[in-house]
């Protein structure tokens, strides 16, 4: 880490002094004073030029890490990973979601083709095998970063898609603009070993883990207009859900 680390804590308040820190951190994190890939000091050089106890600097970055902020790697230290996009469980778009979190999306459209379904898809999408459905792969990125890498396949009758559209636009928002209604979707949310393809596009080694979701989403008709399987670059990405006592 370059420089000192310019953070004040109040031993007066009545805020637990490593909540103090952890925050402070926080906030030099999100606001791009210590970029990702930044390697922190170790604790004990941090909690003396704070002038607190390595127990409290501990609990500071057990909360960072818990935030997803930094990364402990042995051999390596500690290191700066920058905030994760996190998505609730709700039926909107990864494009949206980062517009409405203040991010600003990119896509690079790796494959835009109308292609037969073949028999998953078409089963999927209550359609017969053979019949014309859009295939797109779309890397998603986040503020210049690789985040997401997205497979979908949609009924070619349904709607009008073109590759130029999708650089600019989410698939739903599009969708939504010709008259679609999405109403429900099933999906499935797990992990996977990031393959060479993967890993080449999202920047990680292969075999790094990365979460996936499958996803058939269903309009106010209850017709299946999209299924899709993507994968996140877990260091990055997290699903966010609230559950309730029934």
């Amino acid at each position: 880490m370059s420089g000192p680390l310019r953070l004040t804590v109040d031993k007066t308040s009545p805020v637990p002094l490593y909540h103090q820190v952890a925050q402070g951190l926080e906030e030099v994190i999100r606001s791009g004073q210590l970029p990702p890939g930044t390697k922190l000091d170790n604790e004990i050089d941090l909690a003396n030029s704070l002038n607190l106890s390595r127990p409290t600097m501990r609990k500071a970055m057990d909360q960072l890490v818990r935030a997803g902020l930094v990364v402990r790697k042995r051999g390596v230290g500690t290191q700066v990973i920058g905030p994760q996009v996190r998505r609730s469980l709700e039926l909107t778009s990864l494009h949206e979601d980062l517009r409405s979190s203040g991010g600003t999306p990119s896509t690079d459209v790796l494959d835009f083709d109308v292609v037969p379904a073949d028999e998953e898809t078409a089963l999927l999408l209550g359609l017969q095998a053979g019949d014309s459905v859009y295939h797109l792969v779309r890397l998603r990125c986040a503020d210049g970063g690789p985040l997401a890498l997205m497979e979908n396949w949609i009924p070619q009758p349904l709607c009008r898609l073109s590759r130029g559209e999708l650089v600019e636009e989410g698939l739903y928002s599009l969708m939504r603009g010709q008259g679609i209604n999405f109403q429900l979707a099933h999906q499935r949310v797990g992990a996977v070993a990031a393959n060479p393809f993967q890993a080449a596009h999202l920047g990680v080694a292969p075999g790094a883990p990365l979460v996936s979701m499958h996803r058939t989403a269903m309009d106010d008709t209850g017709r299946p207009v999209e299924t899709g399987r993507h994968v996140y670059r877990a260091d990055k990405y997290s699903f966010e859900l609230t559950l309730v006592q029934r």
